[in-house]
């Protein structure tokens, strides 16, 4: 079942703004292409982060690792046809299949783990064509995984975000499970996937049944600022990844009882918990709990960074999913209205310095470009350039990589991980710049 979508891709920007970011990621891309040059980023990196326990480069892992390679390299397969980046994928993912076999022990979650190298083969695989040995063999090994962690989270009333989350959890596995539902195995797979979410969007004794009590806090930061527990309210960990999930299944033809009505209960949670600042409607990083478990009415909460992991953005994108799946004007609407705002707000307010994916500029980029091609907004399209000039703003050519992480603090990063590094910021400009539709962006649920 082919990920691109059936209109040709089209964000608005204007020919000579793309001309321009073209070269800069197509450089950036032939560094990335060269393994010593990834393997001196990767010795780089270990030296100059101050997170020395996040920055780790695993070679089966999308994140950080070889799998996210292959992913890039397929899209480049599709921009640039005839120079052999399909070749090159094949390689990478050959490496990160032997670091698959070689590792003790693989979890299902997408960044780290099958779920992202699946993605990553499925991704070359030209819509199931080549690698189908690769993928069933990768699907035998993840779906008795995923039915395991469906049937854990159904029977949970709080839990930690990494069993249900995008990054390591059910949303995120099943973005690919939805590519692949025609193999029968996979689609049951989905479809215990999708009915654990519907239970879990159900309220608990005292909060939604996805809140996070404060001893599953992985995050010291988060767990003093919730000494109650929290309600995650980031693409990236919280309850939009799952409303981005099901909003897709549902556009995509999926049936599962409950389905409808569970989207929009979370969906309508989500409307329901936004919050405003000077420049318009956001989203805080968590809504706490009191000590009572429920919703601490009395907390003041403030808007989170303006990001694909965390705040506006990635929250907007999930409700303009959620308001397409369920035809519903208002949440479509709104998801415009919170994009608006997060342009309104000045860059240095917007709490993201970084060039990369994750919390940076290259994730705001990819909403934007979706927000543009799906509204066909002037806006949009104008914002989408500024964001292309700011990125082209940190191109360069004298780095290891031609960009770099910026790490709290201004701590620079020479990272060649997909997540947070290089090749997110290269495959957001190709989005920009290159009339091929972006279908890398299943991976982080925003198509």
């Amino acid at each position: 079942m082919p990920l691109r979508g059936t209109r040709s891709w089209a964000t608005g920007l204007r020919p000579d703004v793309a001309a321009t970011a073209l070269p800069a990621a197509l450089d950036a891309a032939a560094r990335l292409r060269d393994p010593a040059r990834v393997q001196d980023a990767v010795a780089a990196a270990a030296r100059q982060t101050s997170f020395p326990d996040a920055v780790h480069w695993e070679p089966y892992g999308v994140a950080q690792g070889n799998a996210g390679l292959a992913l890039l390299c397929a899209q480049l397969d599709a921009c640039c046809p005839g120079e052999g980046w399909d070749l090159t994928g094949h390689q990478l993912l050959a490496a990160a299949a032997d670091g698959a076999e070689r590792a003790p022990r693989l979890s299902p979650g997408t960044f780290g783990g099958v779920g992202g190298l699946a993605f990553a083969a499925w991704s070359l695989s030209r819509d199931g064509t080549r690698y189908r040995r690769m993928l069933e063999s990768l699907e035998d090994v993840l779906v008795p995984q995923t039915d395991w962690l469906a049937g854990r989270v159904a029977r949970q009333d709080g839990l930690p975000v990494s069993e249900f989350d995008l990054i390591s959890g059910l949303s995120g596995i099943g973005a690919y499970l939805l590519c692949r539902r025609d193999r029968p195995e996979v689609a049951g797979a989905l479809d215990a996937t999708l009915r654990s979410l519907v239970a879990l969007t159900g309220e608990g004794r005292a909060a939604p049944r996805w809140h996070t009590p404060a001893r599953f806090m992985a995050d010291d930061s988060m767990a003093r600022h919730h000494p109650n527990g929290s309600l995650n309210c980031g693409l990236a960990h919280g309850i939009p990844g799952p409303v981005a999930l099901m909003a897709l299944a549902i556009r995509d033809g999926v049936v599962v009882p409950g389905l409808a009505e569970a989207l929009h209960r979370a969906a309508s949670w989500l409307v329901a918990h936004r919050t405003h600042d000077s420049w318009g409607v956001a989203w805080p990083t968590a809504v706490p709990l009191d000590a009572a478990g429920g919703v601490d009415a009395t907390a003041t909460v403030e808007p989170g960074r303006n990001a694909w992991c965390y705040g506006s953005p990635g929250v907007a994108r999930a409700l303009w999913l959620a308001g397409d799946a369920l035809d519903d004007p208002g949440m479509r609407r709104l998801a415009v209205e919170a994009m608006e705002a997060v342009f309104r707000r000045p860059a240095a307010r917007r709490m993201i310095d970084s060039p990369t994916f994750c919390h940076g500029v290259a994730g705001l980029l990819q909403i934007t470009l979706r927000f543009a091609h799906d509204t066909a907004l002037p806006s949009f399209a104008d914002a989408a350039e500024t964001l292309t000039r700011q990125l082209l703003g940190t191109y360069e050519p004298d780095q290891l990589l031609g960009f770099y992480s910026l790490e709290p603090g201004g701590n620079r990063v020479d990272q060649p991980g997909l997540l947070d590094g290089v090749p997110g910021v290269v495959l957001a400009l190709l989005a920009a710049a290159v009339g091929v539709e972006p279908s890398w962006d299943r991976l982080f649920l925003l198509a």
